[in-house]
C-alpha cells in the first residue's frame, strides 16, 4: 500500500529537541531518490503516542506495517496495539488518518487500543450506517456513522471502534471492503453481536504540549512541504510531488463513490483508480485496466465503473476543482 500526503495540519506539535547534525541532514535530505526509489540517507518522522507520550523520532520504514512496528520499538509495546494513525493531530479525526502516504514533515500520531465491548444489535433496516477503513495493517475501524442510521443511535459506538469480531468470528487480518461486505450480507431483522475495541484516550486534554523558552514565540512548521513519500504495493517507497487540484478533486469524489457503492473509505484505492485511468480515453479502457490490476478482487460492477468514468472526465474538465 502507498503511504505518504501533504496536508497543511492546524496542530502546532509540541517543541522537538534540536537533533545531531547527522540526524538533520537525514532528515531534510528526502532521503529516497526521486527518479527510482534508491535509498540516499533515512527519513526521521517525529511521533508521539495519542494519549499522551515523550518524542519519540521514527525511521527505518517503508510499508505502514514497519512504520508500527519502529513505533512499538520506540515506546516498548507489541505492534498490535496500534488501530491507527493520525497526522498533525492527537484526535481521533478521520479526516487526518495515516493511510498510504504521508507528507516529509508530517507528525505522526499512535492511536493504542482501549477498551473493548460488546454490542448486541438487530438490523431492522437494510443498511447500518457505517462506513469502514482499515489501517493497512490487519485492523478495519469505522471512519464514519451516518446520521439517523441504526448504528446512530447506538451511543456505545463510536467512530474509531475498531471492528474486532461479528457473531464470534475474528475480523482481524480482513481488509475493510470484506468486513463491510459481512455487515451488508447480514439479512434484515437479524440480530447480530459486533466486539469493538475503542482507542486508548487522550491524555492530552489535562497535560496538554509543553512550551519551551527556546523556542517560544516560534511556530513549528509541520507538514507544510509539498512532497509526499508514497508506499508502493509493489515496489519501493518513491518521494512525489502531490496532486494537482483537479487530481485532488476527482480522488475525494472518486473515494465519495467508494463509500455510496461498497461503505467503505479509502483514498489510496482511490488515488489507485485515479492513476489507472491516467491515458484511458473511455470506460471500457477504464474497465479493462482495472479487471488486468490488483483491483479486480473487488469485483466492481458495470454501474460502478461508469460512474467513476464520469468522475473521471469531470474532474479533467475542472468540472469538480
Amino acid at each position: 500500500m502507498s503511504l505518504f500526503k501533504k496536508k497543511a495540519p492546524k496542530y502546532n506539535a509540541p517543541p522537538v529537541p534540536t537533533a545531531p547534525s547527522e540526524d538533520m541532514d537525514n532528515h531534510h535530505s528526502n532521503g529516497l531518490d526521486n527518479n527510482n526509489g534508491s535509498q540516499k540517507s533515512q527519513l526521521v518522522f517525529h511521533c508521539q503516542q495519542a494519549q499522551g507520550s515523550p518524542l519519540g523520532l521514527i525511521s527505518g520504514f517503508s510499508n505502514v506495517k514497519e512504520l508500527y512496528q519502529k513505533i512499538a520499538e520506540c515506546y516498548d509495546f507489541p505492534p498490535e496495539d496500534i488501530l491507527f494513525c493520525t497526522l498533525n493531530t492527537h484526535k481521533v479525526d478521520m479526516k487526518k488518518l495515516l493511510g498510504g502516504q504521508i507528507g516529509l514533515e508530517d507528525f505522526i500520531f499512535a492511536h493504542r487500543k482501549g477498551r473493548p465491548k460488546e454490542i448486541e444489535i438487530v438490523k431492522t433496516e437494510d443498511a447500518l450506517g457505517l462506513t469502514i477503513t482499515d489501517n493497512g495493517a490487519g485492523y478495519a475501524f469505522i471512519k464514519r456513522i451516518k446520521e439517523g442510521s441504526i448504528v446512530s443511535r447506538i451511543p456505545h459506538i463510536e467512530v474509531g471502534d475498531h471492528i474486532e469480531k461479528l457473531d464470534g468470528e475474528n475480523m482481524v487480518g480482513k481488509r475493510h471492503y470484506e468486513v463491510a461486505k459481512l455487515l451488508k450480507d447480514i439479512p434484515k431483522g437479524t440480530t447480530f453481536i459486533i466486539r469493538l475495541v475503542e482507542p486508548l484516550k487522550s491524555g492530552f486534554g489535562s497535560i496538554g504540549p509543553k512550551s519551551s523558552s527556546a523556542r517560544a514565540g516560534r511556530k513549528t512548521n509541520y507538514g507544510s512541504g509539498k512532497e509526499t513519500l508514497r508506499f508502493k504495493a509493489n515496489g519501493p517507497a518513491t518521494i512525489e510531488n502531490e496532486h494537482d487540484e483537479k487530481s485532488k478533486a476527482g480522488i475525494e469524489k472518486i473515494n465519495g463513490l467508494l463509500e455510496s457503492f461498497m461503505g467503505i473509505n479509502d483514498s489510496e484505492l482511490a488515488t489507485q483508480m485515479w492513476d489507472i485511468a491516467e491515458g484511458k480515453t473511455n470506460s471500457m479502457q477504464l474497465a479493462e485496466a482495472i479487471d488486468n490490476s490488483d483491483l479486480q478482487e473487488f469485483g466492481f460492477t458495470d454501474e460502478f465503473i461508469i460512474e467513476l468514468w464520469g468522475v473521471i472526465t469531470d474532474a479533467r474538465s475542472g468540472r469538480l476543482a
